[in-house]
């Protein structure tokens, strides 16, 4: 969020952000609400999850408990939306750090290719694409409101009165 890479972050329990960015030529405000995958939050996760419109499935390339935690995470968010084509990515983070990989590349695409989600491979440290997963996940989001609205013909939305478009994101 900050552009700031932290060498001994200590994870948060569960927080948020908001953020002002440019997507492709439009101003949209997104809301973050990092969950931290703590178990004793699971009340407070799926009301996160109730609230999101996309999903960030991040996980660390260096442990695999972390990936293994990732089929969980996805049948939660899955029970909770009740909709299998939520907008979501499967993200492992980590990425410089190659020589001390647990998850192979191949493990993890072969995972999102069964969930039919993209797969991208990211890194806080050196912010190799970072910028990527959110914008890719934004887009997401923006195409599948606009697919809502199509099949519902644009009924109870008055075009004059526009909204500044939002994300939220997990």
């Amino acid at each position: 969020m900050k552009e700031d890479f932290v060498e001994d972050y200590e994870p948060t329990k569960a927080d948020s952000y908001r953020k002002k960015v440019v997507l492709d030529g439009e101003e949209v405000q997104i809301d973050i609400l990092d969950t931290a995958g703590q178990e004793d939050y699971a009340a407070i996760r799926d009301n996160y999850f109730r609230s999101g419109e996309g999903f960030l499935c991040v996980f660390s390339i260096t442990e695999d408990d972390s990936f293994q935690a990732t089929q969980e995470f996805r049948e939660q968010i899955l029970r909770v939306k009740n909709d299998e084509h939520i907008p979501f990515l499967l993200v492992g983070n980590k990425a410089d750090l190659t020589e001390r990989r647990k998850v192979s590349e191949e493990e993890a695409k072969n995972r999102a290719g069964q969930w039919g989600v993209p797969y991208v491979e990211t890194s806080a440290k050196t912010r190799a694409n970072v910028d990527k997963v959110f914008f890719d996940l934004m887009r997401e989001i923006r195409s599948r409101k606009l697919e809502d609205n199509k099949n519902t013909n644009g009924k109870g939305k008055d075009p004059g009165k526009r909204k500044k478009p939002k994300c939220c994101i997990l």
